[in-house]
């Protein structure tokens, strides 16, 4: 647990030094302690905004950044080795910062429409998006030699059944028929993702873990805004 949060967040957590993706059976919790911080905000006046920008500053910005370099990179005229080489610049290209943008006005408006209790829908928007990282490195081979390779490598053999188990009683959160709706969205984004970096990439890498945590929570957010 102490890694997972020294991991996903910017809190001083001290944690042992092992594989990564032995904390992956925690990333739903700290997703879950997220939303509850975020619920806290979202009642406050400009809370859905603040709620965006809560998440960018304890998380460091993480998976934000992993959006934005996928979107510099994944282009149909570039060959595979070109777009690993542009997923490891830290530099942000014209496309990572409209997707940035993009992500952001959409995750705050889909915030300020939201149905129903934010102190249980909103834990389970974010923790379902932490899952999404686990379900995928576990589905889709590495590429590259970064933290994505190592992160699934390091998984335990039980850690999809036990996200995709974590991601159902989080959907329950939100009631009916929102749990279905959470469940059915998030599989087809994880199953088109896994499908995508394959086909282009050959695997997943860190920053691609890191887009699909941002899209499952955009998709995750729109669909608790219209259920």
């Amino acid at each position: 647990m102490r890694q997972a949060f020294q991991f996903l967040t910017i809190f001083p957590v001290s944690a042992p030094d092992t594989p990564p993706g032995r904390a992956a059976w925690a990333f739903a919790f700290v997703g879950a302690f997220l939303g509850l911080m975020a619920a806290g905000l979202w009642p406050m006046k400009l809370g859905p905004l603040m709620v965006v920008v809560l998440l960018a500053v304890v998380t460091g910005g993480l998976h934000e950044d992993g959006l934005a370099d996928v979107c510099d990179a994944i282009r149909g005229y570039r060959s595979r080795e070109k777009m690993l080489a542009i997923l490891k610049d830290s530099r942000i290209g014209a496309h990572g910062a409209l997707a940035l943008i993009a992500s952001f006005v959409f995750r705050w408006q889909a915030l300020a429409q939201l149905q129903g209790d934010p102190l249980f829908r909103l834990p389970a928007a974010l923790g379902i998006s932490r899952v999404a990282m686990v379900m995928l490195a576990g589905s889709a081979p590495g590429a590259g030699e970064g933290l994505g390779r190592a992160f699934g490598e390091s998984l335990p053999r039980w850690a999809v059944p036990v996200g995709l188990l974590q991601a159902l009683l989080l959907a329950g959160l939100a009631g009916w028929p929102a749990a279905t709706w959470l469940i059915g969205a998030n599989l087809l984004a994880i199953a088109l993702l896994r499908w995508w970096f394959v086909a282009r990439l050959g695997g997943v890498t860190g920053d691609c873990l890191g887009a699909a945590c941002q899209i499952s929570e955009a998709v995750s957010l729109a669909v608790l805004a219209w259920v």
